[in-house]
């Protein structure tokens, strides 16, 4: 066993696979040539790399400061459709799909389904990003692995939570779909499947992951969703009905933002964890809202209910809904956020400029939380009423 897994760690086996998908390391005299278009090949950012650490990283310096971004050797690419597809397979993972593609689950599908997922989608994501911090085992290396996101490099690499959040979103959902739209159950498990494997094998593209990283985050994953799976219509219930569930919900996720296991050096998990739990909290207090005001925005009738006809007016409304909806939660994420750092700042006494201090627990903490939960009451509140004014809904 202790074999077994030294080699799915290996970072050797991350390379191979790169390799095969046609993503090659070109071996450059000097990493600062930055990009090179004629032959294909890509470089880092300008600047100095210095040494790397025991966590596969990189640090970055430019003009005395050292900064938490990283990068590999630079890397050629011979497969560009096959590039192009883990690159946004990859990005299922990142926040940007998660601010848009939930949502508009809610917007346009139903908010149950909305529901359901954010809290499954936060529970497993607690677990894997606590996990990292506690295991700290190392990311592939780089060489021989090329990496293609910086990011997150910082951060540690057991378990993948990419694979962990494709796996519970994917097949919570369908799980959960059946008792309230109807679809061919074998049609949405290969969907299920496809868009998990694509999500777990992108991680190997990019480097970000070994090939044990990703197993074990879908593993995790499905574990945690075998366990949960008896009690989620117990705790959707309680989260609806229950006076507790609002106060429960914004003392216990911020209580576990702050308690989030320290490290010895900076790293996203602790900030990408808050906002989680944050979105979650606006989300969970939202639909506890929805429900005292007996205005839910869930399809009326008896479930489940067909799939809408995909016409044109249906698809108009729909476009409306989602350009509407993501404008509102950026710009909602952008005024709370510049508000709730401006506070902070004055509080701390931190000059205005210094954007370094947010990485500090006192400051990033409760400037995520309180934006994303500011994000979450909007989204479950507050956009579907707009769009019934404006009759898009």
């Amino acid at each position: 066993m202790p074999d077994l897994l030294s080699y799915l760690q290996d970072p050797e086996l991350v390379a191979r696979f790169q390799r095969r998908c046609g993503l090659f390391l070109v071996e450059a005299p000097h990493h600062n040539q930055g990009r090179r278009t004629g032959n294909r090949t890509r470089g880092p950012p300008r600047g100095r790399w210095d040494h790397q650490d025991n966590n596969s990283n990189y640090e970055y310096k430019e003009s005395g400061y050292a900064a938490d971004v990283h990068s590999g050797p630079q890397y050629q690419v011979r497969n560009w459709p096959l590039h192009f597809l883990f690159l946004f397979s990859a990005g299922l993972g990142h926040e940007i799909f998660y601010i848009t593609c939930l949502p508009c689950i809610h917007w346009n599908l139903d908010p149950f389904l909305c529901r359901r997922l954010v809290n499954v989608w936060t529970l497993v994501m607690y677990i894997g990003q606590v996990m990292k911090d506690i295991l700290k085992l190392p990311r592939p290396g780089s060489p021989p692995v090329v990496k293609l996101e910086t990011r997150v490099d910082a951060e540690y690499g057991l378990p993948s939570t990419h694979a962990m959040a494709a796996t519970a979103i994917s097949f919570t959902f369908l799980l959960s779909a059946p008792s309230r739209i109807q679809f061919q159950f074998e049609v949405g498990a290969l969907i299920a499947i496809i868009l998990s494997s694509l999500v777990c094998l992108s991680r190997l593209y990019t480097g970000m992951h070994s090939v044990l990283d990703v197993i074990c985050g879908a593993s995790i994953s499905a574990a945690l969703m075998l366990l949960t799976y008896p009690y989620w219509d117990t705790f959707d219930h309680f989260q609806l009905t229950s006076s507790a569930s609002p106060v429960l919900a914004l003392t216990l996720l911020l209580f576990l933002s702050y308690s989030y296991p320290e490290l010895d050096h900076y790293s996203t998990t602790r900030g990408d964890t808050t906002t989680i739990l944050g979105s979650c909290a606006g989300c969970s207090v939202g639909y506890w809202v929805n429900e005292q005001l007996g205005q839910t925005f869930e399809p009326q009738g008896m479930l489940p209910v067909p799939l809408p006809v995909l016409t044109a007016s249906g698809l108009a409304l729909g476009t409306g809904r989602f350009l509407l909806g993501v404008v509102a939660l950026l710009g909602t994420r952008k005024i709370v956020k510049t508000a709730s750092l401006g506070m902070l700042y004055s509080w701390y006494k931190v000059p205005i400029n210094d954007d370094a201090a947010r990485r500090r627990k006192e400051i990033e903490v409760p400037y995520k939380f309180v934006t994303y939960t500011s994000v979450g009451l909007v989204n479950s509140i507050l956009v579907n009423r707009v769009f019934i004014l404006l009759r898009l809904l």
